[in-house]
């Protein structure tokens, strides 16, 4: 009965609801940048010149009503300033990963000693920061590997940024880097195209116009010759940081989705000095007590600069005083400074906590605040160095390969390890009062406590030593435990 009940009433609501699928809209989007011009575009904000800034924002489609590609009235113009952000915190979070770095581990000390000239050669370090500096500019790059016993018996590595390589996919996986290489002669451009796959190189030298032609025709890539080894490996490493969801298959830069930010605090901070210059005490002059030049006689003149004085008219009214009066503009620095904090808050959000750049914008000076202003750092890094671990071991595998294959020695893996330090750890003085409560109630041991405190810092033996020390002044006597027998019989 109920269900007949229950049958009766939803059909009676599908009478009175009638509900249509909806028609399908289309929409078109025009794409402002391809990946290159994107590239380019980030480029010029990381080199941080205003004047490169106005340049380029003047030449993009649909923004004139951005700050930098605004054209001023004539007679009102302000002056534009870059505050050098984006570069700031592309070089700060690589700094933070760089820095931290430490040496690479080997299994068999033949490899460590091998790497060690590796590595003073290519300066490794160096050029893992610079690598690290480009990929969060750009959107990504790639390593790569060349012989060259002209210039050293050892392998060299290059790292080419995201406008330099091409990739080619083969159901998701990458089967060849292209590296971009431009070059000139007679005024007429060139383009090397080094094809890097699993066990071989090939070369391709094209013209202004794309066409292909003979290597020779330049001297700089006149000696180049495809060349092929073991299928096991490929002289090149790519590495991103953040996948593009704009260029599939890309990387993506962190910059990407901040530039309209980076433009407002550029003008936060512009239309601020405006104001500061605006607002300079004016002087108003009587025209009869105006200073004149002492060498021609002539009125001096104010400039846009210091806008020192104005001009009055004489007046013929009687009540009029002829004197030299002054006015102070009041200006709200509390609003700029709002809209400042406001805009440079939307730059480093989810990427860099402004403390990291030295930045405290809301006061807060204790460490427990400091600490969680530091985790949007902690969690870009930590993305970093995951890419890095894959990628540095990866490479230097290659690197290896490429070594055994250049001295005609057997192909062989080696087993390494690249570690990172930790980063904004606690002060001691707050590890001491954690860890002092923690084994005050029981809840850790010396050992323990120990390890907490000192962390990678000190070695293992140094570590058992304090344990000892530590055990024998508190009157701690280690005793070991009895042994049990398994033999139910004794």
């Amino acid at each position: 009965m109920f269900e007949k009940v229950k049958e009766s009433i939803a059909h009676k609501m599908r009478s009175f609801l009638k509900i249509y699928t909806a028609n399908g809209q289309d929409f078109k989007i025009n794409e402002l940048l391809d990946f290159d011009s994107n590239v380019a575009v980030n480029k010029i904000w990381y080199r941080g010149d205003s004047y490169e800034l106005s340049q380029l924002y003047r030449q993009l489609d649909d923004n004139q009503y951005g700050f930098w590609g605004s054209v001023p009235t004539a007679g009102i113009e302000i002056r534009k300033i870059h505050t050098g952000l984006p570069k700031t915190m592309v070089n700060i979070l690589s700094g933070v990963v760089a820095d931290d770095m430490q040496d690479v581990q080997f299994v068999h000390l033949a490899d460590d000693e091998l790497w060690k000239d590796i590595a003073k050669e290519n300066t490794f370090d160096t050029l893992v920061k610079s690598a690290i500096s480009k990929v969060l500019y750009t959107g990504d790059g790639a390593f790569k590997i060349s012989i060259d016993t002209d210039i050293s018996q050892l392998p060299i590595v290059e790292f080419y940024e995201a406008d330099r390589i091409q990739l080619v996919r083969k159901r998701g996986r990458i089967t060849e880097i292209i590296f971009k290489t431009s070059y000139t002669k007679d005024t007429h451009s060139y383009i090397l195209y080094e094809h890097y796959g699993k066990g071989y190189i090939h070369y391709e030298l094209k013209n202004a116009y794309d066409k292909l032609v003979e290597l020779d025709t330049i001297p700089q890539t006149a000696g180049l010759k495809d060349v092929s080894w073991d299928e096991k490996f490929m002289m090149a490493e790519y590495v991103s940081f953040f996948n593009s969801d704009k260029f599939e298959g890309r990387g993506q830069s962190v910059f990407d989705a901040k530039r309209d930010n980076f433009d407002a605090v550029d003008e936060a901070w512009s239309q601020w000095i405006d104001a500061l210059r605006a607002g300079r005490t004016k002087v108003y002059i009587p025209e009869n007590l105006i200073p004149r030049n002492p060498n021609t006689g002539e009125l001096m003149k104010p400039n846009s600069f210091d806008n020192r004085f104005i001009k009055l008219s004489p007046s013929l009214a009687e009540n009029d005083s002829g004197k030299i009066s002054t006015e102070s503009a009041t200006i709200q620095h509390e609003s700029y400074l709002a809209t400042y904090i406001t805009a440079l808050d939307l730059c480093l959000q989810g990427l860099i906590s402004p403390s990291t750049l030295g930045i405290d914008t809301k006061k807060l000076d204790n460490a427990e605040a400091q600490r969680e202003k530091e985790k949007a750092t902690l969690y870009t890094r930590q993305t970093i160095v995951t890419e890095l671990q894959r990628v540095l071991p990866a490479l230097i595998q290659d690197i290896f390969y490429a070594y055994q294959t250049l001295n005609n020695q057997p192909i062989k893996e080696v087993e390494c390890d690249v570690t990172f330090g930790e980063y904004a750890n606690p002060s001691f003085e707050s590890q001491v009062e954690t860890v002092g409560k923690a084994k005050a109630q029981g809840i850790m041991s010396i050992e323990a406590s120990i390890d907490e405190l000192y962390g990678d810092s000190r070695d293992d033996e140094w570590k058992k030593e304090e344990v000892a020390r530590l055990k024998a002044e508190q009157g701690i006597v280690d005793v070991e435990e009895p042994a049990v027998s398994l033999d139910m019989g004794v």
